[in-house]
C-alpha cells in the first residue's frame, strides 16, 4: 500500500515542565502532552520547536535556580 502523504504533517507538542517535542498529527498525545499551536511539515515543526525552546532546563529546575 502506498500512501500519499509522503511527508506526514506533525503538530508541535509540550509538556508541564515546558519540554518540546513533535507529534505526527492525528495520533493520540502521550499523557502529560498538550498541543502547542503549530503545525506543518516535520522540518518546520522542528524549526519551531529550535525558535521557541531556547531554555531547555525543565521548568521545575529553571523556577529553582531563579528563587
Amino acid at each position: 500500500m502506498q500512501s500519499t502523504d509522503v511527508e506526514g504533517r506533525y503538530v508541535v507538542v509540550v509538556n508541564d515542565e515546558e519540554q518540546y517535542s513533535i507529534w505526527r498529527e492525528g495520533r493520540e498525545l502521550p499523557a502529560g502532552w498538550r498541543e502547542a499551536g503549530f503545525a506543518g511539515a516535520k522540518e518546520e515543526c522542528l524549526a519551531h520547536v529550535e525558535e521557541v525552546w531556547t531554555d531547555q532546563r525543565p521548568l521545575s529546575v529553571r523556577g529553582h535556580s531563579a528563587g
